[in-house]
C-alpha cells in the first residue's frame, strides 16, 4: 500500500432487480472515485436482496462462476476509473459446491483473487450454511496495486484469529463485506446493544493488529419471503478506522452512503512501535487453540 490511499465504501439497499442493484453499486463507485478513493469496498452479496432468511433450492440459480458476469462488470468499471474494487458474490464452483466469495478486482480491470467466506453462519434469520461451503483457501491476503488486503466476510468479523491471520499474514489493511442488522420485533436496548457489538469487535481487530479497518454493510428493511418473522433491518453504519480504531468515517443506519476517508500505512508503523503486540505474543503457549472448547 501507498504511504497513504484514500479508502471508501458503498452502503446501499438491494431488492430482487440484479440490475437496479448493480446500477446503484456502480454509481457510489463512481461517487468514491470522483472524491479520491482508489480503493474501495463493496457489501456483501451486493447484487441482491440477502437470501439467506429462508432454505429455497430456487436461489441457488442467483449463483454465478469467478470470473463471471459481475467480475466483468466491475472489472470494467475499476479498469475505466483506475481504482480497486473489492466486491461480493455467490459463487457456484461446481454442482452443489457454492461459496460466499469476495473478489478483488485491481486497478487494471484484473481479478487479481478472492477469498471464500470461512465461518459460516447457521442462526435465525441467517441460514447460510443450506447456501455456502465453508471457504478452502484459508486467510490469505490479496496483494493489488495499492497493498496487500485483508479481506474477509461478514460473521468471520466476529473472529479475532482470522483478523490477525490475515495480519500475520501481510495485510495493509482489513475489509468485512457485511449483511447484518436487527430483527424489527426487538426492543429499542437490544437494538443497541447488537450493533454497538457489532462496531466494537471490528474496532478491536484494528487495535489489536495495529490496522487500519473498513466494514460496508447494507441498509434497508428486506422482508422474509416465508412470512414466518418480520425480516430483517439492516442496520448500516459502515465504518472506516484508523489502526487504533479511532473513526476516520461513519455512516447512519438509515440511508445508502458513500464514504471515503485517507488510511496511512505510517500509522501502523507507528502504532505498533508503541504497542508491539506481534513482538510480545506467546506463540509457544497457544496449543490450546486448536482445540474445539477447553483442555
Amino acid at each position: 500500500m501507498n504511504s497513504t490511499v484514500k479508502v471508501g465504501l458503498v452502503q446501499h439497499a438491494c431488492t430482487e432487480d440484479r440490475g437496479k442493484n448493480l446500477t446503484a453499486t456502480i454509481a457510489g463507485i463512481r461517487e468514491a472515485a470522483g472524491r479520491g478513493a482508489r480503493l474501495i469496498l463493496l457489501q456483501e452479496l451486493h447484487t441482491g436482496v440477502y437470501f439467506c432468511q429462508v432454505e429455497d433450492t430456487k436461489r441457488f440459480d442467483l449463483a454465478e462462476t469467478i470470473p463471471g458476469p459481475t467480475t466483468q462488470e466491475l472489472g470494467k468499471v475499476a479498469k475505466e476509473l483506475a481504482v480497486v474494487i473489492v466486491g461480493s458474490l455467490f459463487e457456484r464452483r461446481a454442482p452443489g459446491v457454492h461459496h460466499n466469495t469476495a473478489v478483488v478486482l485491481d486497478a487494471d480491470g484484473t481479478l487479481k483473487g478472492q477469498y471464500r467466506k470461512m465461518h459460516v453462519p447457521d442462526d435465525p434469520g441467517y441460514h447460510e450454511k443450506f447456501y455456502f461451503t465453508p471457504g478452502d483457501q484459508g486467510f490469505a491476503p490479496v496483494a493489488t496495486s495499492l497493498g496487500t488486503l485483508g479481506v474477509l466476510v461478514c460473521w468471520d468479523q466476529w473472529y479475532p484469529e482470522a483478523a490477525r491471520l490475515m495480519a500475520m499474514h501481510g495485510a495493509d489493511i482489513l475489509l468485512y463485506p457485511t449483511a447484518i442488522g436487527w430483527d424489527p420485533r426487538d426492543d429499542e436496548p437490544e437494538k443497541t446493544r447488537q450493533r454497538e457489538a457489532w462496531v466494537t469487535i471490528q474496532r478491536a481487530h484494528a487495535i489489536a493488529n495495529g490496522l487500519p479497518l473498513v466494514a460496508c454493510n447494507r441498509v434497508g428493511l428486506e422482508p422474509d419471503p416465508s412470512g414466518r418473522s418480520s425480516g430483517i433491518q439492516f442496520w448500516g453504519s459502515s465504518f472506516i478506522t484508523g489502526p487504533q480504531g479511532e473513526f476516520l468515517a461513519q455512516a447512519s443506519t438509515d440511508r445508502p452512503e458513500v464514504l471515503v476517508a485517507e488510511v496511512s500505512r505510517r500509522r501502523t508503523e507507528d502504532v505498533r512501535r508503541i504497542w508491539p503486540f506481534f513482538r510480545d505474543r506467546r506463540i509457544d503457549a497457544y496449543q490450546d487453540l486448536l482445540n474445539r472448547y477447553g483442555k
